[in-house]
């Protein structure tokens, strides 16, 4: 199921960050659109990043370049280069977009946590099925061979030597 989800997260998020693309690019073929054309060639750069980094399937880079969009936007409205309904207009794609990716991230999060999950349980029924070594799967201890008496001179193993020359004169 997760493996369903990925390609269609990655739709979204690629939809999202086009959406994104689109807006900026209206607003700065309209002449007073709210927006002028060094802003908005500037944050054009920054979709483009956001862009990139979603279809590389990278969320937390394209976050990050979205973070960079809306800073560069902030700073161009305060130098009067983007409108205050401009702003609002990106700011609401970018939101959108901000979403996408948070749950783009989420997804790769569960998705990482449910492999290491099946790694785990992988290993843990690899350990249950292989038998534990115990007492009865240890070689027995090799048993010396037999021996004669100690007494004696080894000739005669097993025979009692000790009655040798007694009675006989």
């Amino acid at each position: 199921m997760i493996l369903r989800q990925a390609p269609a997260a990655r739709l979204l998020l690629a939809c999202a960050a086009a959406a994104l693309a689109a807006a900026l690019l209206s607003a700065c073929a309209a002449p007073g659109a709210g927006l002028q054309r060094e802003a908005a060639t500037q944050l054009q750069a920054r979709v483009l990043e956001v862009t990139q980094a979603s279809s590389q399937n990278d969320p937390a880079a394209a976050l990050k370049a979205l973070e960079g969009l809306e800073a560069d936007l902030s700073a161009a409205q305060a130098k009067g280069q983007v409108s205050e309904e401009r702003r609002r207009s990106i700011t609401t794609v970018a939101t959108a977009v901000r979403a996408d990716l948070n749950e783009a991230i989420s997804a790769q999060a569960a998705a990482a946590k449910a492999a290491e999950d099946a790694r785990i349980a992988a290993s843990q029924a690899a350990q249950a099925s292989s038998p534990a070594p115990g007492p009865a799967s240890q070689p027995a201890p090799a048993q010396a061979p037999a021996q004669g008496s100690s007494s004696g001179n080894g000739t005669d193993a097993g025979k009692n030597n000790s009655d040798k020359g007694k009675g006989k004169n």
